[in-house]
């Protein structure tokens, strides 16, 4: 009884240790589920990248892209999809969608001069 009491006690704390380190300060920098692609030209019609023209989309989903989604609000009037359950938000070049599948947002920049631009297509 003793043991199963020990060993029951140890998983608890182990997995509160565990919950606990996920939590995290708001200050603190968190890791998050993404994706990006570095090309040329434009999306849609990507090409290798070239040692002049060098773009990077980003697509973050997740709990990152659900944050980012609640703090763009409105939705817009018009979207990609006229899919009751698909849900857009757009402010400069970051576009985030709410969807069946969850979140995601795409964002992007040009790396040869720095300027910010969109990270995905209709």
């Amino acid at each position: 009884m003793k043991r199963s009491f020990t060993l029951a006690l140890s998983a608890i704390t182990t997995l509160t240790l565990a919950y606990a380190a996920e939590k995290s300060e708001w200050w603190q920098y968190k890791a998050f589920k993404g994706a990006y692609l570095i090309y040329s030209n434009q999306l849609g019609e990507e090409r290798p990248p070239t040692a002049s023209d060098r773009k990077i989309s980003f697509a973050v989903s997740g709990p990152l892209a659900k944050e980012m989604f609640d703090s763009m609000y409105p939705d817009v009037k018009v979207a990609c999809s006229l899919d009751k359950d698909f849900h857009q938000r757009i402010k400069g070049n970051i576009s985030c969608v709410h969807d069946r599948d969850g979140y995601t947002c795409h964002f992007g920049f040009n790396l040869r001069t720095g300027a910010s631009i969109s990270g995905a297509t209709c």
